[in-house]
């Protein structure tokens, strides 16, 4: 049975309403922060902790929020200039990166950032040299986009660079919700475990070596995804091009609502820094 991902039956007003998603807007605030642990989750995926005082009032409401990492310079020593009336320096922005924050502990002012480990670009060289002690510069969320739970179903689609996120809206999730995940990473020694109240069900799509960002495997698994069917709230997150064929193919052949279907480029292949909501 193909994969139905949103009723013939339109929902009521009230239903539309409750399923309205919400965008908040937060201060910007380079927030200085040292390096408290670095664990290795898996293969192709480090957690690093920071810490610090200025993680004070630290907000992030959205599963797919990003902030902004700035890191230390060749010296080893992070520079962090004053804000402009605007935000960021435009300079500044264009020499860090986007990242979701994974969890964040406001008694302990400690913030979680999970690193996926592919080729080597500025924060993943970063990563995999990062120690406690080290420091590292934060800047935002400029703002969360909150999306209900008040849905029949979610379906989360994205590799290894959406993998902090998906994991994060599984975690939050309430109980009782019904949630679909399909998840490319390199190998079965890349994939976590994902804790969830939700009533979820999570496919590995393994790459096996071949390079990052192909959507074939990813729609090849949506073909034999057997989920039951209703309004799904549909997220997608990976390479520039491979998210824009995924979310095609969901609005064209399994019937996904577009107003209900979020798909953003976290990379695309040849550039550096790219991070981008996509919309046809």
């Amino acid at each position: 049975m193909t994969l139905q991902l949103s009723l013939p039956t339109p929902p009521s007003t009230e239903l539309l309403a409750a399923r309205t998603p919400q965008r908040v807007r937060h201060d910007i605030q380079l927030r200085r922060t040292t390096v408290q642990s670095v664990h290795r989750l898996t293969p192709h995926m480090l957690r690093i902790t920071v810490q610090g005082s200025d993680l004070a009032g630290f907000a992030s409401q959205g599963f797919d929020d990003h902030v902004k990492l700035l890191f230390p310079d060749a010296s080893g020593q992070l520079q962090v200039p004053p804000m402009e009336s605007d935000g960021l320096p435009p300079a500044l922005r264009a020499s860090m990166r986007d990242y979701t924050p994974h969890s964040y502990d406001a008694d302990a002012q400690q913030l979680s950032i999970d690193f996926a480990v592919h080729e080597a670009g500025p924060a993943t060289a970063w990563a995999l040299q990062a120690a406690p002690g080290q420091q590292l510069g934060i800047a935002g969320p400029r703002g969360s986009f909150i999306i209900p739970a008040a849905f029949d179903g979610h379906l989360l689609i994205g590799d290894d660079t959406a993998l902090p996120a998906i994991a994060r809206r599984l975690q939050e999730l309430p109980a009782g919700t019904r949630v679909v995940a399909v998840v490319e990473v390199d190998s079965a020694a890349d994939e976590q475990a994902l804790p969830s109240a939700a009533l979820g069900q999570v496919y590995w799509v393994h790459r096996n070596g071949r390079p990052a960002g192909d959507a074939d495997g990813l729609l090849q698994a949506l073909s034999q995804l057997n989920a039951p069917a209703g309004d799904y709230y549909c997220w997608v997150a990976l390479e520039s091009a491979a998210a824009k064929t995924l979310r095609h193919a969901l609005i064209t052949q399994y019937a996904a609502h577009p107003k209900w279907t979020k798909a953003a480029a976290y990379w695309k292949r040849g550039s550096q820094g790219v991070h981008e909501v996509i919309e046809e």
